[in-house]
């Protein structure tokens, strides 16, 4: 229910372009929703509550060590436990002859060993907490809506190493992490491969969209989205087409080439690059 409704909720946010910037907010469920198979880490804030036992109920923020300061035991190590084996753990300890026959309950208040970071071409940008399953979809839409310069195309970058996972990765460290590539009409459109499960340290960024210009002879000059692996023959049709005194002959292109703009002669089936200009002649005849 929750994720068709986080779903249903970008779908929107991409049909519409736009809405009101918003705070980012933790990726995560309530206490009264707890992941059960998570381990929890530093910083991640647990609540405690044994029956009739008040003085022994309360909120504990796990330190760096993966430890908490509980009453009467002091100490106790909970760093990569579940809530039920930290259930269990406190049972036993606590039934070692300070209370009899203990009732423990374990919640999650705050997941905050685990993130994500969401950088580029969306609303509210930064670093997320992150808990159990939480896919693309929902990171996107807890994200606000895309830019009007967002690119269709969204970047996954996963950490090769795990223990790097305490900032974002960008596009071009690529001897740091594994690049994933998703098509945002893909995830508009519901296909499931697409809508990925985030891991620990993921970094979810969006670019700018690239374009390309077109002059000349064709029907519609002007500035238009570049898609990947796009022609010169599919940059005309965008375009409208050629006029009737264009010609698909000597087309030329001003291309930005280490730092300077050359003009050369390009083929319809030659590749458009990012920053093209492409120039349509007039027939010879």
């Amino acid at each position: 229910m929750h994720t068709h409704f986080v779903a249903l909720a970008l779908l929107a946010v991409v049909a519409q372009g736009a809405v009101a910037p918003q705070a980012p907010q933790p990726l995560a469920p309530t206490s009264t929703t707890t992941d059960l198979n998570y381990k929890l880490g530093s910083q991640d804030l647990i609540r405690v509550t044994v029956y009739d036992e008040a003085a022994l109920s309360g909120q504990f923020r796990i330190d760096a060590d993966g430890s908490i300061s509980y009453p009467i035991l002091g100490r106790v190590e909970v760093g990569g436990m579940t809530v039920r084996e930290v259930e269990a753990r406190l049972t036993e300890l606590l039934q070692d002859g300070y209370v009899r026959r203990p009732q423990v309950s374990v919640g999650i208040e705050q997941y905050r060993s685990r993130s994500i970071f969401i950088m580029g071409e969306v609303r509210s940008p930064g670093k997320y907490p992150l808990a159990g399953e939480v896919t693309l979809l929902e990171v996107l839409a807890l994200a606000g809506s895309f830019t009007p310069t967002a690119s269709s195309e969204i970047i996954v970058l996963r950490p090769q190493d795990p223990a790097r996972t305490e900032t974002p990765a960008m596009p071009d460290d690529e001897a740091a992490a594994e690049i994933l590539r998703v098509n945002r009409d893909d995830l508009q459109a519901g296909r499931l491969a697409s809508n990925l499960i985030l891991q620990d340290g993921d970094t979810i960024f969006v670019p700018v969209v690239e374009r390309f210009y077109i002059t000349g002879h064709v029907r519609t000059p002007g500035t238009y989205v570049l898609e990947k692996g796009m022609t010169v023959q599919q940059a005309i049709a965008v375009a409208g087409g050629l006029t009737e005194r264009g010609s698909n002959r000597r087309i030329k292109v001003r291309r930005q080439i280490k730092g300077e703009f050359q003009e050369l002669s390009i083929q319809l089936t030659d590749p458009v690059l990012p920053g093209d200009t492409i120039m349509i002649a007039q027939r010879l005849i």
